[in-house]
């Protein structure tokens, strides 16, 4: 698994602030909360590209997979705060993902292309930040957030290797452009602590 979380590290702009850690251990129960919100999304991004892409034999199959995993973890995520009494409920989204987006091309391939890479990007991180949240966890919650690495690391690789694919060539300038809107997001202050937040002062 190191490699994997290495190879992420290389990958990732920067590494998630101090600070964003020291927010999330301070509010848990609504990390937990967000973290179901993030994998049904995930879930619902996959199902999506399922349905515009019927012709994709490569993305059905990758996508398929990886909703399946993403609606699993969404369970595993709800059964953790029943355990805990925390209430799953509505929650306004981070400016994150919807950050990334707005530099999505409007037309395909490039929207394709550049979908998936937010899409890989999304993943990176949250592996990312499971790893650094992981040492500073109760017992149950660090094992839980660490079993999460494996299959986060595979789907970021997933995204990836299909918008090269869907590129039809090299993606590594595409990729820059959105490493470096990403950089800013998680570096700079956010107002309201969410999994894929900024620091909140």
């Amino acid at each position: 698994m190191n490699d994997a979380l290495q190879e992420i590290h290389n990958f990732l702009p920067c590494r998630t602030p101090q600070q964003w850690i020291d927010n999330a251990l301070a509010n848990q129960d609504l990390m937990l909360i967000d973290h179901a919100h993030c994998e049904k999304k995930a879930a619902s991004t996959a199902l999506s590209l399922m349905y515009r892409y019927v012709d994709n034999t490569d993305l059905l199959n990758k996508m398929s997979r990886l909703a399946r995993e993403e609606l699993r973890h969404f369970e595993q995520v709800l059964a953790i705060m029943k355990k805990r009494g925390v209430e799953y409920g509505h929650l306004t989204p981070a400016r994150y993902a919807a950050g990334l987006r707005q530099e999505v091309r409007a037309e395909d391939p490039g929207r394709l292309v550049d979908v998936l890479i937010v899409g890989a990007i999304i993943e990176a991180r949250s592996c990312e930040r499971f790893a650094a949240l992981a040492p500073f966890l109760d017992e149950k919650l660090a094992d839980f957030y660490t079993s999460l690495l494996k299959s986060e690391a595979r789907h970021y690789q997933d995204y990836l290797a299909l918008a090269e694919q869907a590129a039809g060539g090299p993606i590594e300038a595409r990729v820059g452009d959105f490493l470096a809107l990403e950089k800013a997001l998680i570096e700079e202050p956010d107002t309201e602590f969410r999994f894929h937040s900024g620091p909140v002062s």
